[in-house]
């Protein structure tokens, strides 16, 4: 589902998404990625003194295989609508 996304980072070493988090669910999944490319997710966590946040960047480290050091909330951390950086452990150098 996120496949674009994961092939985004490996060439550039970083992605952002826009992501509509679902506070509360049962359990934390994608559920759709809408039109516009923003990344529809419930999230397993309430939205309380940013668990809500910390269980998005626990999840999205473990689907782009990442540091949880690597995952920036840009902006939104109180909102719904989320601007999120994800950027690769891996180092790229061209030439």
């Amino acid at each position: 589902m996120v496949s674009d996304f994961k092939l985004e980072l490996k060439n550039r070493g970083e992605v952002y998404l826009r992501v509509k988090a679902r506070p509360g669910a049962g359990k934390t999944q994608i559920k759709d990625i809408l039109d516009d490319d923003t990344i529809k997710i419930n999230i397993a966590a309430p939205p309380v003194k940013g668990k809500a946040n910390q269980e998005l960047i626990k999840f999205f480290a473990k689907e782009f295989c990442v540091k949880k050091r690597n995952i920036k909330i840009i902006s939104g951390k109180q909102d719904k609508i989320k601007l999120v950086k994800i950027k690769s452990d891996k180092i790229f150098i061209k030439y």
